[in-house]
Parts: structure tokens; C-alpha cells; sequence
């Protein structure tokens, strides 16, 4: 066991590093450019296989990726996480070799962006539960219903959508279909106004008897539970990331502030001290955890439980850091001038997202129980 990135994995961290601090900006809109910056570099493809379009690096590398993209624009890092983990990933493991010569390609290259459509009103946390239906038809399916919360709602070019065949089967009447943007009867609601994460698109998508083709549903009639599920891992360890990300941004910003206290002769107590060592020291063990997700999960074994518990500790951690942050540095902390309102805001969103983090103590806690 190693516990220091290798010379290759601290290379890329460093390239992804400079990449993120000099080419990714912090406005207030929807970072179209940041994306089209990433995808001239292959980073959104990039653990996907070469053969399929991607730079085949290791989840590894895709982690440290959204780590350091997440530290400068949170938003760039939750949109480009989604549109690799559950926007790609489905394709990849699941479509046919005829559905990824058609898709996959452009989703490596950033020429399609991708999204995952699960979240329903009363489909939550309880993903079994979902409403939308999808009829078979002649030559495919028709699908109705509304999903909500997903991200780059609208502005996705393909998006994984979870729809029920036979409720009375429940979760086994569950099929995946990939939806393309455009489709007579598939339209998307404004984009919703967000505690964090507000550069990204969240919306509605509605489906009004949109025809999708039975080449276009992945997997088997009845795997689409099964779909979103294997999926989930994957996300939470980028989730996980942008939260390092964040409680990095947080503390760095912190750091400087309290230095510069220090040269001005506001010699910061020691009680600043132990709380700055702290949360560095948190802020190493979460990112151990979240590395040893992501080196799981390449290795081919099932990751559950260290995905989840990378997940809800790196993300509580970053709320926790831009919490006790604006506590150190006060009043001028807080307003909008300075960014760890913003970090404070956007690590909210991670807690939540992808899975809440009193789900994933219950994902901890069954594979204790059951182990």
C-alpha cells in the first residue's frame, strides 16, 4: 500500500493544477468556455478508453481532476464530474458497440455533453420508487413524466433517462434509455436558483410521449435499477473530490488571510492555530479516503462502502472547513466580496447531491451489518 501519489499521478496533479488556476474562471454564468478549455485538453474523457475516443488514465487521475478544478470553480468540477461519471459511464459499460460508435466519441471529445435523468419528485433517495413510464410501441417506447434536480438540465445533448415498463414489477420494471436533446415532446424547465453550485444548469425534464427507438434502450428491459445503481460509486468518489476541492480552496484562502493578519500585526491566537491544524489534518484524512475510493474502484472491486464514506466525510469536512473559516476570519469573510461564502454555499450542494450523506451512512452501515 502506498500513500504517496506516484512521480506520474503528482505530475498530473500539478498539470491539472496549472490548468485550473490559469484557464478556468470564476464568473457568474454558465461555463461553457470553461468546458470547451477542458475538453481541447481531453479532460472530458478522460479515463475513457482510448479505443472509444478518451485519454485512458486511471480513475485516479479523473479524481485528482475534479479535486483541482473543483478548488477554482466548483461548478466546472460538478458538471464535468456528471457528464463523465453518470453521463458517460452508463454508455460505456452498458451500450452496445453500435450505441457507442454513435455517442461515445463525442461525449469523450466535449463535442456532446452528457446527464443522468433519475430524480423524480417522489424518487429520491428511493430510486425504485420512480414514476415515468416508458410504453412499448411499435419500434420503441414512449416515455412520460418529469424528472428533477439534473444537472446541465437543458443543456445536455444526451441524457441517460430511468423510466418503469411494468410498475407492478417495481425496481425490475425499471429500463434505461438514452434520450437525445431535440426529441419532439422533451423539454426542459428554467434553470432552478440554487444555494450553490449556480453556475451549473439544475432543471425539470419533461417527457410528453417522446419516441425514443429500441436500439436507444441500454441494457435489457427490466436492468435499468441495476444501471443506475453500479453507477453511483463512480459518482460519489467525484463528488467526494470536488469536496476536497473545496475544503482546500477554504483553507488556503484562510491561511493567506490569517498571514496577512499576521504581517499587519494582528498576530492570530493560538486558538486559530489548533483550528487551522486541524482541519488540515481532517483535510488529509478525507483526502486518503477518497483516493483509496478511487484506487478501489480501478482495481475492478466493488468500492460501496469506500465510496460512500469518501463521500459523506470529504463533503461534510468541506462544510465543516468553510464553516470554522469564516469563523477565523470574520465579519469581512462573510459577505459577498470574498469567496468562502461561495465555498461555504457550493460544499452545501455536495452533501446532498448524488446521493445524501445520511443515505451514504446507511450504504456504511449495511455492508458492516451484512458483511
Amino acid at each position: 500500500m502506498n500513500f504517496v501519489l506516484s512521480d506520474y499521478h503528482a505530475a498530473k496533479k500539478e498539470e491539472f493544477r496549472r490548468f485550473a488556476e490559469t484557464e478556468i474562471d470564476r464568473g457568474e454564468h454558465y461555463p461553457r468556455e470553461n468546458l470547451q478549455k477542458a475538453a481541447a485538453r481531453g479532460y472530458m474523457g478522460l479515463p475513457l478508453p482510448r479505443e472509444w475516443g478518451g485519454q485512458g488514465e486511471d480513475f485516479l487521475t479523473y479524481t485528482l481532476l475534479i479535486e483541482e478544478l473543483s478548488r477554482v470553480c466548483a461548478s466546472t468540477g460538478a458538471i464535468l464530474a456528471v457528464h463523465t461519471s453518470v453521463g458517460t459511464f452508463p454508455l460505456l459499460y452498458f451500450g452496445t458497440d453500435l450505441q457507442k460508435k454513435r455517442y461515445l466519441a463525442g461525449l469523450a471529445h466535449g463535442e456532446l455533453l452528457g446527464a443522468f435523468a433519475l430524480t423524480e419528485a417522489g424518487a429520491g433517495s428511493d430510486a425504485a420508487a420512480l414514476n415515468t413510464g416508458a410504453k412499448a410501441v411499435n419500434g420503441g417506447y414512449l416515455l412520460n413524466g418529469c424528472k428533477l434536480f439534473i444537472t446541465s438540465g437543458g443543456e445536455a445533448d444526451l441524457y441517460t433517462v430511468f423510466a418503469t415498463v411494468d410498475r407492478r414489477r417495481g425496481h425490475k420494471g425499471i429500463s434505461a434509455f438514452l434520450v437525445e436533446k431535440g426529441l419532439p415532446g422533451l423539454t426542459a424547465g428554467k434553470s432552478e436558483k440554487k444555494m450553490g453550485l449556480n453556475r451549473s444548469s439544475t432543471t425539470e425534464i419533461r417527457m410528453e410521449d417522446v419516441h425514443v427507438p429500441a436500439s436507444n434502450r441500454l441494457g435489457q428491459e427490466g436492468a435499468g435499477f441495476h444501471i443506475a445503481m453500479s453507477l453511483l460509486d463512480g459518482g460519489r468518489i467525484g463528488i467526494a473530490a470536488q469536496g476536497l476541492g473545496l475544503a482546500r480552496a477554504a483553507l488556503d484562502y484562510t491561511t493567506a488571510y490569517l498571514k496577512e493578519q499576521e504581517i499587519s500585526g494582528q498576530k492570530p491566537g493560538q486558538s486559530a492555530a489548533f483550528t487551522l491544524a486541524d482541519l488540515a489534518t481532517r483535510l488529509e484524512a478525507a483526502r486518503l479516503l477518497v483516493y483509496r475510493a478511487a484506487a478501489v474502484k480501478e482495481s475492478g472491486k466493488k468500492c460501496s462502502r469506500e465510496a460512500s464514506m469518501a463521500k459523506y466525510y470529504a463533503t461534510d469536512l468541506a462544510v465543516a472547513v468553510a464553516t470554522r473559516c469564516i469563523d477565523l476570519c470574520g465579519i469581512p469573510a462573510a459577505g459577498s466580496a470574498g469567496p468562502l461564502a461561495g465555498y461555504f454555499c457550493d460544499a452545501k450542494a455536495t452533501q446532498i447531491y448524488e446521493g445524501t450523506n445520511q443515505i451514504q451512512r446507511i450504504v456504511v452501515a449495511r455492508e458492516l451489518l451484512n458483511g
